[in-house]
C-alpha cells in the first residue's frame, strides 16, 4: 500500500513547542520507529511534514541578522526549512532503519508547488509568520510594503498569502523514486510557492497549507492512503466540550456537512478535513487522521478517524 505521510508539528517538536535540534531529534527517533514499522509491513512511504517552529526561527534569524547579511525571500527561508528538517528526518530514519536491519534508500527532495498569481490570498494575506513586534516598530517596517496585523492580542506579525496548490512540481521525479523502493521526503512545509511567468518558474513570497499541498502530492502520486499525523487521536466533534463525540469511521459526504456546519476550527482541524475531503474527490481511497501512538493500529483500521468515499 502506497501512503502519504503528513507529520504535523506535534511529530517535529516537544510538548512545549520547541523547535531547537535536540527536542526535534528525540521527537523525530519516536515516530521513525512507527515510520520503521510501516516500511516492515511492506509499505510505501512518501512523508511531509510540517515547519512552523523551526520556519519561525528562519525568519527571526533573518531579522536579526539583515544588517549584517543580505536579507532572504521568504520562497528561499521555504526552501532552507526543508533542507534543514529534512536532513534531519532522513538521518534520524535511517538510522532507525538499519537499527532494525530494514534495507531502504531515503531520500529528502527540495518541492515546489505551483499557486495560481491571482490566487484571492495574495490580494488578503491572512497567514501570520515570523515573530512579534510592537505597533511602533511596525509603524516604521509596513514601508517595506509588508503587511503587518495584531495576532491575538500578542502583538504585531508578518501576515503573507496562503494560496491554494495546484500541482507538486516534482511530482514524477518522486512518483519514479517511490516505484524503485526509495522512502521519499517531500514537500515540506507546504513546499515552495512558485508561479508560472512566460513558462517559467518564479517563486513568490507566501506559505502554503502543509496538509493542502499533502493531499495534492499525495493525488499526484496516486497514493492509497494520504495519513494525516496530528496531536489528537481522532477527529471530534464538539471538541473538548462536555458533549464532544469520536469519530470513527466516516463518509465523504458526512465531512463535507460536519465542515460546512462549522464544526472544525480554522488554524486546527478544519485544513486537515478540507484536505481529506479534496483527496477522496479525486480518487483517493482512505484518509486517516490520528495521532503519532496511534499510527500502526490506524493504519490497521483499529483506531483513529478513517474517512472514505
Amino acid at each position: 500500500m502506497k501512503i502519504v505521510v503528513a507529520l504535523g508539528g506535534n511529530a517535529l517538536t516537544s510538548k512545549k513547542g520547541r523547535g531547537d535540534y535536540k527536542s526535534t531529534i528525540d521527537s523525530l527517533k519516536k515516530i521513525s520507529i512507527i515510520l520503521a514499522d510501516l516500511v516492515k509491513k511492506k509499505h510505501s512511504i512518501v512523508i511531509t511534514h510540517g515547519s512552523g517552529p523551526q520556519a519561525g526561527a528562519l525568519l527571526l534569524q533573518n531579522e536579526l541578522s539583515k544588517k549584517k547579511v543580505p536579507v532572504m525571500p521568504l520562497d528561499v527561508l521555504d526552501a532552507e526549512v526543508q533542507g534543514q528538517l529534512g536532513y534531519m528526518i532522513e538521518q534520524t530514519l535511517l538510522n532507525t532503519l538499519n537499527e532494525h536491519r530494514l534495507k531502504r534508500s531515503v531520500v529528502t527532495l527540495l518541492t515546489q508547488v505551483l499557486v495560481d498569481k491571482k490566487d484571492p490570498s495574495f490580494r488578503k494575506p491572512s497567514k501570520p509568520v515570523g515573530p512579534f513586534y510592537t505597533k511602533k516598530q511596525v509603524s516604521k517596517m509596513k514601508k517595506k510594503g509588508f503587511v503587518y496585523k495584531e495576532d491575538s492580542g500578542r502583538g504585531y506579525r508578518r501576515f503573507v498569502a496562503s494560496p491554494y496548490p495546484l500541482e507538486i512540481v516534482e511530482a514524477k521525479t518522486i512518483k519514479n523514486l517511490v516505484k524503485k523502493g526509495i522512502i521519499v521526503i517531500a514537500t515540506g512545509g507546504g513546499g515552495i510557492p512558485v508561479y508560472k511567468k512566460e513558462g517559467m518558474l518564479v517563486g513568490v513570497e507566501a506559505v502554503i497549507d502543509k496538509d493542502l499541498a499533502s493531499s495534492v502530492l499525495a493525488k499526484q502520486v496516486k497514493a492509497d492512503v494520504l495519513l494525516l499525523v496530528t496531536s489528537i487521536d481522532k477527529v471530534y466533534l464538539n471538541f473538548r466540550k462536555k458533549n464532544q463525540k469520536g469519530l470513527n469511521k466516516v463518509k465523504l459526504k458526512e465531512a463535507v456537512t460536519y465542515l460546512d456546519e462549522g464544526h472544525f476550527a480554522e488554524g486546527s482541524m478544519a485544513p486537515k478535513i478540507r484536505s481529506a475531503i479534496e483527496f477522496i474527490k479525486n480518487g483517493g481511497k482512505k484518509v486517516i487522521i490520528t495521532d503519532p501512538g496511534n499510527i500502526s493500529k490506524a493504519v490497521s483500521g483499529l483506531a483513529g478517524t478513517i474517512i472514505v468515499k
